[in-house]
């Protein structure tokens, strides 16, 4: 019987060897997630629960919002930066959009832009003054985050804005076959994700900035442009992921993302990007999105009080920063 080769250079190829390099650079947390699933799989007070279909498609439709956060946060972090705002847009750009809805009866299409926009919007005014100024990132973004919440809670009065329509909630809470909305918007803006920083040029001076920003201006790199479009590629996401959440809840929330940055940090973290930036890979940010909504889902599933799983997530994202000290001391040495 004839043995069936794959040639290397085909589509199949590049995808196997592709596929294989993912293993290998993620190996560690991949194992790390197996072995959290395995736990919560043979745990007698989780094993009924954790692995039927219904408890799966929770915990993917769950990360949708995380990793679309994370998507923009790996940029972010790559470039030795971070967003503290994303939550607080998420929170805003859901309100703006079930208010074009209900308050001005705006086609759904018009409203989810106006949405998308908030969050862009948003991103493009950090993007502007990061890179036009001297102010750490850390700052502006904690600015940005009050102005967001403020705006939320002034729009709303505080109150909740209800979107009950059916096409509203596709978005956030209904499938596409058997498979929910959000996942398919994830897997879509995953690839895009990739795409941009593995296949683009602005991919490649995004590590250049992040690694040596002096070194990438004296090469011809405009740092200030890739620093423009990388946090307002990150506000684009909070938006989207602002307008996933609202559908999911069916309304706009001025307390909406409030705690989701640290989620989105810890993934990105979890999954390998350095903090000191020049080093990291979506591919790692899936893993740890999944290691972040598995642990969530895990801590309710064995009815961990609230406040103590804040202290599990933190001490996950200390350990996780630690474990990045310990690998550039090494790399230094």
């Amino acid at each position: 019987m004839a043995q069936i080769t794959v040639n290397k250079k085909s589509p199949l190829g590049l995808i196997k060897n592709g596929v294989l390099q993912w293993i290998k650079d993620n190996l560690g947390i991949i194992v790390a997630l197996f072995i959290l699933c395995l736990f919560l799989s043979l745990n007698p007070a989780t094993k009924a629960s954790f692995l039927t279909t219904k408890n799966v498609f929770n915990v993917l439709r769950q990360i949708s919002s995380n990793l679309f956060l994370a998507c923009g946060m790996t940029m972010v972090i790559i470039l030795g930066g971070i967003d503290l705002s994303v939550g607080s847009i998420i929170a805003l750009s859901g309100c703006i959009a079930a208010g074009g809805v209900v308050r001005y009866n705006l086609p759904l299409p018009v409203a989810l832009i106006m949405g998308l926009m908030v969050g862009l919007i948003a991103g493009m005014f950090n993007g502007a003054v990061i890179s036009k100024t001297k102010i750490p990132a850390f700052i502006v973004t904690l600015a940005t985050m009050n102005i967001a919440k403020g705006f939320a809670y002034v729009y709303t009065g505080g109150s909740p804005v209800r979107v009950v329509t059916k096409e509203w909630q596709f978005l956030g809470a209904g499938y596409i076959g058997n498979i929910p909305t959000p996942v398919i918007i994830l897997l879509i803006v995953l690839i895009i994700t990739g795409l941009i920083m593995n296949k683009t040029k602005i991919g490649r001076h995004i590590y250049a900035v992040g690694g040596n920003a002096q070194a990438a201006v004296f090469s011809g790199i405009r740092v200030a442009k890739v620093k423009f479009f990388v946090h307002a590629y990150s506000g684009l996401m909070a938006g989207l992921a602002g307008i996933i959440l609202a559908s999911r809840m069916y309304s706009g929330q001025p307390t909406a993302g409030e705690g989701a940055e640290m989620d989105a940090i810890a993934a990105v973290v979890v999954g390998g990007t350095s903090m000191a930036g020049g080093s990291g890979r979506i591919g790692g940010t899936i893993i740890g999105g999944l290691i972040i909504g598995v642990l969530n889902n895990g801590l309710n599933l064995l009815n961990v009080n609230s406040f103590w799983q804040y202290v599990v997530k933190g001490t996950v994202i200390l350990l996780a920063v630690f474990i990045d000290f310990i690998k550039n001391r090494r790399a230094t040495e």
